[in-house]
C-alpha cells in the first residue's frame, strides 16, 4: 500500500488553490471546478469543493472543520520560504523553529484555518532521514 494523497473539503475550491499554488509554487491540475490536484514528487494535495462529498457520503466532511491533521511540506530552505511568504500568509502559527526531532518548521494555517507545516531537517539524523 502506498500512501500517495490527501484531500482538503473547502467552500472555495479556487481560493485554497490559489493560495496552495502561491505557497508552494506547484502549479494545479483541474479536473472540474470541484476538483484539483497539487502533484508533487512524494504525494498529492487534493482540493475538493463541498459538492463533492455527497459523492461518498452526505455529511461526511465538512469545509474548515479540521483541527487536528496538519499538512507538512519539505523545503529546501525554510527561513527563505518564511521571507516569502511574510506578507501573502496571514496567519503564522510560528516563526521557523528547531524541533528536537532535528527539524527547523515554519508552521501557518491557510485561508480555511487548516495547519500547514513548511520544514527542512538541519540535524545530521534528520538531513539522512529525508535524502533524496
Amino acid at each position: 500500500m502506498d500512501f500517495v494523497s490527501i484531500r482538503i473539503i473547502t467552500g472555495d475550491v479556487a481560493r485554497l488553490v490559489a493560495f496552495y499554488e502561491r505557497a508552494t509554487g506547484v502549479r494545479a491540475d483541474w479536473f472540474t471546478e470541484d476538483f484539483a490536484e497539487l502533484r508533487t514528487a512524494s504525494a498529492t494535495l487534493a482540493i475538493a469543493g463541498t459538492r463533492t462529498v455527497p459523492l461518498f457520503a452526505p455529511g461526511s466532511a465538512a469545509p474548515a472543520d479540521n483541527r487536528s491533521v496538519i499538512l507538512e511540506f519539505l523545503v529546501d530552505d525554510v527561513d527563505g520560504v518564511h521571507r516569502n511568504l511574510s506578507g501573502f500568509v496571514e496567519d503564522f502559527v510560528n516563526e521557523p523553529t528547531t524541533m528536537p526531532w532535528g527539524n527547523r518548521a515554519l508552521l501557518f494555517r491557510d485561508p480555511d484555518g487548516n495547519l500547514v507545516n513548511f520544514f527542512t531537517p538541519v540535524t545530521p539524523a534528520a538531513i539522512e532521514k529525508f535524502a533524496r
